[in-house]
């Protein structure tokens, strides 16, 4: 797509941003990211009803404050992720380890690569994803990761060429499927978001905090494809203020019945999505529908809570 006017000025001002942020130190740089990103929440209020609404339906034993408090986090977490993920290609190795508090469950990666010669690694959109990644190329495994376009292509292109200096090779979701399978068969590890729900086939519905929320098969059906493992990876933020690499091997049901059993896998690495999700639920991206696609039979209590009523605890407080 020929860039726009509006493309110009977006990656202008992105390439300046980048370039003054590479003058502060890393912390700071990423307390900018996280004060921006609050911005978003407030006064901004972008997508503010989407994420109070999903934080509301996810977690009910939460009161307004806390609803408020995960989601101002949850804004300030991408402004930081935006910032560190802009910055990567310019740590050295030093720097990036020193992120990181040990190597976490990181080994369970390379062993089970060593063992099976595949590995499909998937995550969702919460810590820092893009560091997740990053990770395993900086500890100098193969690694393909599918990508969407974004709407600029300037930026798009900038990405493209951010996460590649990494050591990532990117493959873009429009033909992902062919390169992903000869890097496997390659021995490379395929990386893959798994949280956002995809039209056609590549996806089915499974439940995600009770509510069924159409979620990609993508990496089931090449687990089970190629007979290889499949692990949830993620950095997650901890309170010292660096991350924590998250990896838990998903189980990969094989009965015979193979679209079941692909639906089965679904379920299982949603459930460990899930359950980090509800461990650090003020580092998820809950500015994205999660339940904008479920099945046309699904329960009126069940439904996207975006589309549906005020949940009463984010109704404004009357008078005295």
């Amino acid at each position: 797509m020929k860039p726009r006017v509006r493309h110009r000025v977006e990656y202008a001002l992105l390439r300046v941003m980048v370039a003054l942020l590479r003058l502060l130190p890393l912390g700071v740089a990423r307390r900018v990211g996280e004060t921006i990103g609050r911005w978003g929440y407030s006064p901004l209020g972008i997508r503010r009803k989407t994420v109070e609404q999903q934080v509301a339906a996810a977690f009910p034993e939460l009161d307004r404050a806390g609803i408020a408090r995960v989601a101002r986090q949850s804004y300030a977490n991408l402004g930081r992720v935006a910032i560190e993920t802009a910055l990567l290609p310019h740590l050295g190795l030093a720097a990036f380890d020193d992120m990181f508090e040990g190597e976490g469950d990181f080994p369970l990666i390379p062993g089970l690569l060593a063992r099976n010669g595949r590995l499909v690694v998937f995550s969702g959109h919460l810590g820092n994803w893009e560091l997740a990644g990053t990770y395993i190329a900086m500890r100098g495994l193969p690694i393909d990761a599918v990508a969407r376009h974004m709407a600029n292509p300037l930026v798009d292109g900038y990405l493209h060429r951010i996460r590649s200096r990494t050591g990532v090779r990117i493959l873009y979701d429009t033909d992902s499927v062919r390169h992903l399978t000869r890097g496997i068969k390659e021995g490379r590890i395929a990386g893959l978001i798994a949280d956002q729900g995809a039209l056609g086939l590549a996806s089915t519905y499974v439940p995600f905090f009770g509510r069924p929320a159409k979620t990609p098969r993508g990496p089931a059906v090449l687990a089970m494809r190629f007979d290889a493992p499949i692990v949830f990876g993620a950095a997650m933020l901890q309170p010292s203020g660096k991350y924590r690499y998250i990896a838990e091997e998903i189980e990969v049901v094989n009965t015979g019945d193979r679209d079941a059993d692909v639906d089965a896998t679904v379920m299982n690495f949603t459930r460990v999505l899930e359950r980090i999700v509800r461990q650090y639920p003020d580092q998820y991206f809950w500015q994205h529908r999660r339940w904008k696609r479920q099945p046309p039979d699904t329960p009126e209590h069940l439904r996207d809570p975006v589309a549906g009523p005020l949940d009463p605890r984010l109704e404004p407080a009357e008078d005295p």
